[in-house]
């Protein structure tokens, strides 16, 4: 069975488009999807800060584009994207409860619904009482998890997921990978699943 490695920040639209499109086709392939959470400032920091400078100094015409290509794209998925008030927002805490929800077995729904109260709701996803609704939501103890994103383990798993897609290659949210072969962003999921289908046909 061919796998997905699918290294994702939910601060991220272009991220919150690929995880919705990324289901159908590991579906058609017959494929599994390993969950990489990730702190995509991280990489930013390490090896992409001209992203930071291009948020600051936008090109104007680029940025209408990109507002009408964000809108497109989820229409296309049937999603929300807005403009939340706090962006970039801080993901630690909720990047760190993605690695919680994926020891708990609930880590598509938490990571839908964090995707969902900061795109769709524009809610501040940094926030523990945010945080603690959306735990709610998915089934999680909220006190357990508040006490676990706070957790040395957790923390260290973050940044090696974080290193090991920087290792690999990596600039930015999503990352994906099938077998060594990297794809960045929504709209190379046709090209990753023509992979797929290249590596089952062997």
């Amino acid at each position: 069975m061919a796998t997905i490695d699918f290294y994702f920040d939910c601060s991220s639209p272009w991220t919150w488009l690929a995880f919705t499109g990324i289901h159908d086709i590991a579906d058609r392939n017959g494929a599994t999807i390993n969950w990489k959470p990730i702190l995509v400032g991280g990489i930013f920091n390490a090896v992409n800060q001209s992203v930071y400078e291009q948020r600051a100094n936008p090109v104007p015409v680029k940025a209408r584009y990109y507002q009408k290509d964000l809108a497109d794209w989820a229409d296309y998925y049937g999603i929300r994207i807005g403009m939340p008030p706090v962006f970039p927002v801080n993901a630690v805490k909720c990047m760190r409860g993605a690695l919680v929800a994926l020891d708990e077995g609930c880590l598509v729904p938490y990571a839908r619904a964090v995707f969902e109260a900061y795109w769709g709701d524009l809610k501040d996803v940094s926030q523990d009482e945010v945080l603690t609704a959306i735990c709610e939501e998915v089934g999680l103890d909220s006190t357990d998890f508040l006490v676990r994103i706070t957790q040395d383990a957790i923390k260290a798993r973050l940044r090696a997921n974080t290193d090991e897609v920087i290792e690999r290659g990596g600039f930015g949210s999503p990352t994906i990978f099938v077998g060594t072969s990297m794809f960045f962003g929504n709209d190379r999921l046709p090209l990753v699943e023509r992979a797929l289908t290249n590596e089952r046909a062997g």
